[in-house]
């Protein structure tokens, strides 16, 4: 399934892929890049319903307080 990008780059998602997904008119899509270096393309939403992404999960929840100075010194040893 080819497609041609225009000026603006934007494409047509074949028909196959919208019925495949379930797209209809208005509906948002979400482009990712995996491992392999392919293009993955998934209907918003629909892949992270109820999960909350793992950096979101961790923010806020560290409990050391390092100073920036103590920190650089603690990594770069006492050469």
């Amino acid at each position: 399934m080819a497609t041609t990008m225009t000026v603006k780059g934007q494409v047509t998602i074949p028909k196959k892929v919208r019925d495949a997904l379930r797209l209809a008119p208005g509906d948002a899509v979400d482009f990712d890049v995996n491992q392999e270096g392919q293009v993955v393309v998934l209907k918003a939403g629909a892949a992270t319903k109820g999960k909350r992404d793992r950096f979101e999960a961790a923010r806020g929840k560290a409990q050391v307080k390092w100073k920036t100075d103590e920190l650089m010194a603690l990594l770069r040893g006492s050469d």
